[in-house]
């Protein structure tokens, strides 16, 4: 066979080239097209997405300006609804961060102070406990070394470890009754009575305690007749008695305690007032703390738990009443409670 001739091979070669570009073109027309197709589809969604986006805070603006109006006319006007309508985005998202940063930092700071609260209550409850344990075992491993056959002192012994017991039991009882009073679990049981009545009882009651200092308890002139009120009667005698008790132990002897009674709309004001030494006033604040003690050595020489005021503070709180002192030193203290009238 012969060779094709130039002219034919070239007309071959010319329609196969041809046929190859318009392939190629239309590859490339095809990409092309889809490019150009993704490019209108990205923009008309955006387009979209941010006209949408615009309604939405256009329509919460508008929103914003019709509460802030109607706030206006009915005059209670809010500073931060005018605020929301002109802050900015991040500077609005800057303030928020601001804020929950100050807000763990508070929270930090009482998490240390209740970890040194903690640490100083197991102290004071601990050094509490061994000071009577420690006397009551120094009494007992005496006697048993011998004291008890020696009649001069045996006694003696019996009763000062005798005196350390009781003082541990009424710190537990004490303490049970924080801790009741803390969680909620004790149950108020409210009833109308004469709290001048329930005063003039506890007076009774204390009379002994008061005469060994020569100290006389008394009511305030006017205050000597009934005052009707609505609490837990025996929790509020345990208050007069922890407050009396106080004024006895710290007021001067051959002093005067007198109990006054106010009435203050819907609430008594009751106040217990001794001419004492007082208290500086750098431990009014600490006064109603646990086993806190203005004059540590000398309270514990006069005895107690060091939880009364606590007690006290808990048992009013309960009420949802309140309790205060006022001190001035070579004056005396007054400490005051609130009790719902009747």
């Amino acid at each position: 066979m012969k060779n094709p001739k130039p002219s034919l091979l070239a007309f071959y070669s010319s329609i196969t080239v041809a046929i190859f570009s318009a392939l190629v073109a239309a590859i490339l027309s095809f990409h092309l097209l889809n490019i150009f197709i993704l490019f209108i589809t990205v923009f008309v969604v955006g387009y979209i997405v941010f006209f949408y986006a615009m309604q939405i805070f256009i329509y919460r603006k508008i929103k914003l300006v019709y509460k802030s109006i109607h706030h206006i006319k009915s005059g209670k006007e809010e500073t931060s609804l005018k605020n929301k309508l002109y802050e900015d985005p991040i500077e609005q998202m800057n303030k928020e961060v601001l804020e929950w940063e100050n807000e763990k930092i508070s929270e930090i700071e009482q998490l240390k102070n209740l970890e040194v609260y903690r640490k100083e209550f197991v102290a004071n409850v601990t050094h509490e406990l061994k000071t009577p344990l420690f006397s009551i075992q120094g009494y007992i491993h005496t006697l048993l070394d011998g004291a008890l056959e020696d009649e001069a002192v045996n006694k003696m012994f019996l009763e000062k470890a005798s005196r350390n017991v009781d003082r541990l039991t009424n710190l537990i009882s004490d303490l049970e009754i924080i801790t009741q009073l803390e969680s909620g679990s004790y149950t108020l049981e409210q009833e109308v009575f004469d709290i001048h009545m329930l005063t003039q009882d506890v007076f009774d009651s204390m009379e002994l305690k008061a005469n060994s200092r020569k100290i006389t308890l008394s009511f305030k002139k006017g205050c000597d007749e009934p005052f009707y009120v609505f609490a837990d009667k025996e929790k509020i005698r345990q208050v007069l008695i922890n407050l009396l008790d106080n004024s006895i132990k710290y007021g001067k002897e051959t002093g005067n305690t007198v109990v006054s009674f106010y009435e203050m709309d819907e609430n008594i004001l009751i106040e217990i007032t001794d001419d004492g030494n007082g208290i500086d006033e750098q431990h009014l604040g600490r006064l109603f703390e646990r086993f806190y003690r203005a004059d540590k050595s000398r309270s514990r020489d006069i005895g107690g738990t060091g939880l009364g005021l606590s007690i006290v503070k808990h048992i009013i709180e309960a009420h949802n009443q309140t309790i205060n002192v006022r001190s001035t030193v070579g004056v005396g203290t007054t400490f005051g409670f609130t009790v719902v009238r009747k």
